[in-house]
Parts: C-alpha cells; structure tokens; sequence
C-alpha cells in the first residue's frame, strides 16, 4: 500500500449509449459490455488497493447497482451528471483525480476496455521503477506498426517480461502520477474531445511533430486529421508546447487492454481467445 493509502485512484467515465466504433462483444447491449469490461478491470488489479470514482452520464439505475454489486462500497464513489457532452466529464474526470489525495498515481478509464487478469499490476511496477516515466497506456495501437504519424525513433525498455516504447498519443484511458495533473492542471481542464481531440492534447504533452512544418504540409492532402491535430495543438495547447516539459508516453507490448473495437485489438494476443474465457455461459 502507497503512503497515500490507495495503490491508485481510478476516474471511469460511463455512458449507456452505444458508440459509433462497433465493440467485438456485446455490440447491441452497452450494459452487458460495461459490465464485462468492468469485471475484467477488476481482475486486472490483483492485490492492488484501489479507489474508485465512478462517473455515470445519464445512466439507468441498473449502472450503479452493477457497480456497487462488484466493488467495496468504502473504496467507491459517484458521480451523477443528466446527460451531458462528453467533454464535461471528461473535464470532471481530470478534476476528481486532480484534487483527491488518495493515490499518488492515477488512472483515466473508459467503460469500453477489456483488460486481462493481474497486468494493471505491471504498469504500477513499471512507474515505481522507472522516476521519468510520466504516462502509461495499457493499449498499444496497431497503428503504431503502420501509420506514418508514429513513424519516430521510440525509447525503449524491458521490464516485467515486456518491452515497453515510448508513443506519440493514444486515447484516454491512460495512467500517470498525481503530481502531473497538477503541473498540468491548464492543459488538462483546457482538453474537450469536441474541439481538440486526444491527438493533439498528447502531441502538446509528448511535442512529438509539433515542431515538423514539412510534415504538417505533407499530410494536408491525405492526413488532414493529423495536420488539424498539430494546428489544435498549438491553438489550445501552446503554452505547454513552448513552456511545459516534454513527458513521455510509454506502452507495452504485450498490450495489458485493448480498446473494444473490432479490427482494433491490440496486437500479438488472442483477444477472442480471451473473450471467450471471460463470456458468461
């Protein structure tokens, strides 16, 4: 146990509605995927003592009760919101973990990651080893083998059985320390997946192809979410870009999670092998 008394404070947005991205289970009923991927985040924690914010956005009362159902009621908390942009929670996702004092570090999730048993362990290993690790991502991207955007030299590391690279972005379900947020406190209530999105808020954190013009020019034709993402950044994020320091974003492979969206698991493991042990009979 930390000295703060948790092992990690973990924020989980909620949303009953479906999302545009079709999951690899469960597409048709949000609340069976939330409840899956929850008991699997569960597992993931092994002997880890967590606290837990639970964000709910206009969800049935079916929601709260799975969660009280498969977590302490001393180490949970809600948070009720009528149907709010998505942005507004994410806001008060950053605040919750911002101002508790539970946990020195800190999780971002989302209710559709599907994590595999005892591995959030080894990220909260990988910080306490490693002082200049800022950000974790539990999902790698298949992209990171393939798309140009993350064509970069990565740092790399083994630790725990995996290597571990730095990244350009990933999406909001991360985790990093405490202390961070709070240096960061500007960018990170200034974030609206609305109007910036998560590409840009990393580029600002990591400055990886932020200072690249010719990359900016080139992927305009072909790319113009990632030349947007550059301009977003500086437009929203500049005085981190300028002022802040670089953080690094580091991922392992083998993934920990994976995003539930099918044709985008995270490589190399057998995800529908894993499903499948997991599914209720």
């Amino acid at each position: 146990m930390s000295q703060f008394g948790y092992d990690l404070a973990v924020a989980m947005r909620v949303y009953p509605k479906p999302s545009a991205s079709r999951p690899s289970v469960f597409a048709e009923d949000k609340f069976k995927l939330v409840e899956f991927c929850f008991r699997s985040f569960k597992e993931s924690l092994g002997g880890l003592r967590v606290k837990l914010w639970v964000l709910l956005n206009q969800c049935p009362s079916e929601y709260e009760a799975m969660f009280r159902r498969l977590w302490p009621a001393e180490d949970l908390v809600f948070k009720y919101y009528p149907g709010v942009p998505p942005g507004t929670t994410i806001h008060e996702q950053s605040r919750t973990l911002m101002e508790q004092t539970d946990a020195e570090l800190v999780y971002f999730a989302e209710d559709d990651y599907f994590y595999l048993p005892g591995q959030l362990q080894l990220a909260i290993d990988f910080f306490r080893a490693n002082p200049d690790a800022d950000f974790i991502s539990p999902y790698e991207h298949p992209d990171n083998y393939t798309l140009d955007l993350h064509a970069l030299p990565q740092e790399r590391r083994s630790f725990s059985g995996k290597e571990w690279r730095t990244s350009v972005s990933t999406t909001h379900t991360f985790m990093t320390r405490r202390s961070i947020l709070v240096e960061s406190r500007r960018l990170f209530l200034t974030f609206n997946n609305r109007t910036n999105h998560d590409l840009a808020m990393w580029m600002a954190l990591t400055k990886k192809r932020v200072f690249n013009p010719v990359k900016f020019l080139a992927w305009l034709p072909t790319h113009k979410f990632w030349s947007a993402s550059i301009a977003l950044a500086w437009y929203f994020f500049w005085r981190q870009i300028l002022f802040g320091r670089r953080y690094k974003l580091w991922m392992p492979h083998t993934a920990l999670a994976t995003h539930m969206v099918a044709t985008l698991e995270a490589p190399d493991v057998n995800w529908r092998e894993e499903f499948q042990k997991r599914l209720p009979n």
